[in-house]
């Protein structure tokens, strides 16, 4: 495979994201402080020292807001307080203040496409008149078939499909019993999708804004920031659309699909551009590895074919502008971070202009699985179509939405993406996937932008592949009726202490008898708990304490990238400098030689020293000169 060359200059930009490295916490898993079984926000006050050992410049939470936790607090029924299970505002603002006086940066996550169906506003909505002001907060529509003399209403608006599995629409009854409209929920039933035509919900989230803005955080992760808007009318739409990969359907296709440009609609651009192609590896402007195409004018071209009429609509940019002005308003370089499944690299660039987000999650290269040619395909369309707008990049292996890469990495085909992993099953090998983990951890730990840790990675932590199926939580294994293992094998609550109860889950100074975790943990946590591997050489945490401090002390962040002469992504090689530091991972089953004039100054394999001359199987090494 031939590669582009590519070059990037050491970034300009001073802001603190623009070099971060961010760990997720996801509070119901991250440590209990009162021995409930739940993680909570003094829990996470409690384990700050660690975070700031680790090295780490900020830490992200996922929702800790008021909830019926119907989707793990994603389902938001007040975005101003914190839910009884995680603590209370004086909580959140200990934590804050501790985490400030400790260098580090506070990301809060924000649910704009939905509420929960608990949410005042859907419970005004669901006794208020169809028409109503209260209704007009959110999507309700009559059936299709509900014409006078001609139907009854029974068929729903339209066909689509909820991204948790089963359909989008669900129907409410009218106080007098009798069937009433439906609402829209591109998630489960009791997550109600916000009418973002309606300037009621625009100031509400402006509200939202400043209320954490001026209790001191530095910034939001927007969940979904590619939905809220959909295409006026919405029509039918055939594809099934899935969370990160993008299409359950057709992620990848080789017949060039519709334009996506800026000044057509997505959903009706259906006439393939003249010129466009299935380009490869050595042309520019292509995602070679996702088989995007681009027409004759250069525009990018989704892979979604017909593009969905819910996600990525050009209305969205209308809504990040007017948040950058919101933050704008506040010093200290307040950011906001998209979750956008957006292909290819050139349509998620949009959302980081320079007048929108500072920064959008980067899913090909979590996608690219083990394998250096995907790896490079990747790094290699995020670092341009970032800079195409004057951005920097970011780089994620794992999040709480995916299950976990040791484990991916682990099964026969390292590039595949598994909707998590059950006792039926392929087990993947723990051994190797952990190796491989360990590599591709030096790999996005020296690439330059923001590198973002989910919380555990760390400790080298494996889905938990044989939860049984009553332990099971998330919506998606329910209205997938189990076709979708779903998300809990990647959320099972942290280890932290090898011989007590939970693994250390609850705090010592917690309860004396603490309640089971919400999950149950796997054997494997034993050995893998923080206090086997502190201090411990060659340890996975070690590792990660390691190359964090070698990101910080050679600028990597904030770094230079280019190929290096020795990258090889035919033979398995997968090679770039990064200021003086030559990175080096072998996906390949033979050693690769370290190039003359530089020596091993940090490995992944256990037990390497800096005398060994090459980079074995399954393993990267940062390289310097001496």
């Amino acid at each position: 495979m031939s590669h582009r060359p590519i070059s990037t200059p050491a970034s300009e930009t001073a802001a603190w994201w623009a070099h971060a490295a961010v760990y997720q916490i996801y509070p119901r898993s991250f440590s209990d402080g009162n021995g409930d079984g739940m993680g909570d926000l003094p829990g996470v006050t409690a384990r700050l020292p660690y975070l700031q050992q680790l090295g780490v410049d900020a830490v992200w939470l996922s929702p800790f807001y008021r909830s019926p936790q119907a989707d793990g607090g994603y389902d938001v029924a007040d975005y101003r307080q914190v839910d009884p299970a995680f603590g209370t505002l004086a909580d959140f603002d200990s934590m804050l203040d501790e985490a400030h006086s400790r260098g580090l940066k506070v990301i809060v996550d924000l649910v704009p496409n939905h509420t929960s169906d608990e949410h005042v506003w859907f419970q005004q909505a669901l006794t208020a008149e169809p028409g109503s002001a209260a209704r007009e907060r959110y999507i309700f529509r009559p059936g299709k078939d509900e014409v006078p003399g001609s139907g009854d209403g029974n068929v729903a608006p339209n066909n689509w499909k909820s991204i948790f599995g089963g359909p989008a629409w669900t129907r409410t009854t009218n106080a007098d019993g009798s069937p009433g409209d439906w609402y829209l929920h591109l998630f489960d039933t009791k997550q109600p999708d916000l009418n973002w035509e309606n300037p009621e919900v625009w100031e509400e989230m402006r509200s939202v804004l400043r209320f954490w803005l001026d209790r001191g955080v530095d910034g939001f992760r927007v969940d979904v920031a590619h939905g809220m808007v959909k295409e006026a009318g919405l029509p039918d739409w055939e594809g099934v659309a899935a969370m990160v990969e993008g299409s359950a359907e057709a992620a990848h296709v080789t017949d060039p699909p519709g334009a996506h440009g800026e000044a057509v609609e997505p959903h009706t651009a259906h006439a393939s551009p003249a010129g466009a192609a299935d380009l490869g590896a050595g042309d520019s402007g292509s995602s070679a590895g996702s088989g995007a195409a681009v027409g004759a004018d250069h525009e990018p071209v989704s892979p979604l074919y017909p593009p969905s009429p819910f996600f990525d609509q050009d209305g969205v940019h209308d809504i990040y502008r007017d948040w950058n002005r919101v933050l704008a308003g506040y010093d200290g370089d307040r950011m906001l971070v998209a979750e956008a499944w957006v292909e290819p690299a050139e349509r998620l660039a949009r959302y980081i202009r320079p007048d929108e987000m500072q920064q959008a999650f980067n899913f090909d290269f979590l996608l690219a699985g083990w394998d250096a040619q995907r790896m490079a395909v990747a790094i290699e369309d995020s670092l341009q179509a970032a800079a195409s707008v004057g951005a920097p990049s970011t780089w994620v292996l794992s999040n709480h939405d995916t299950v976990r890469h040791p484990s991916r990495f682990g099964l026969k085909d390292p590039t595949t993406f598994p909707k998590g992993i059950a006792a039926e099953d392929e087990q993947p090998d723990a051994a190797l996937g952990l190796a491989r983990a360990r590599a591709a951890t030096l790999v996005f730990l020296a690439l330059p932008g923001s590198a973002y840790i989910y919380q555990g990675e760390e400790l080298g932590l494996p889905e938990h592949t044989t939860l049984p199926a009553e332990a099971r939580q998330d919506p998606t294994f329910f209205r997938t009726n189990g076709v979708e293992r779903g998300r809990d094998g990647c959320r099972v609550p942290l280890p932290w202490k090898s011989e007590a109860p939970g693994y250390g889950f609850a705090e010592a100074s917690a309860a004396q008898d603490p309640a089971a975790p919400w999950l149950p943990q796997p054997e494997s946590f034993e050995d893998l708990a923080a206090d086997r591997q502190d201090g411990v050489k060659g340890s996975t945490l070690e590792l990660y304490r390691s190359a964090l401090t070698a990101r910080r002390s050679h600028g990597l962040g904030s770094g230079t990238f280019c190929w290096a002469d020795n990258h090889d992504p035919e033979l398995g090689v997968l090679a770039f400098h990064n200021r003086d530091v030559l990175v080096v991972a072998n996906t390949g089953a033979e050693p690769t030689p370290v190039p003359d004039g530089y020596r091993v100054a940090l490995s992944s394999a256990e037990g390497s020293g800096a005398d060994e001359a090459v980079v074995g199987p399954n393993s990267a090494a940062y390289l310097v000169a001496g």
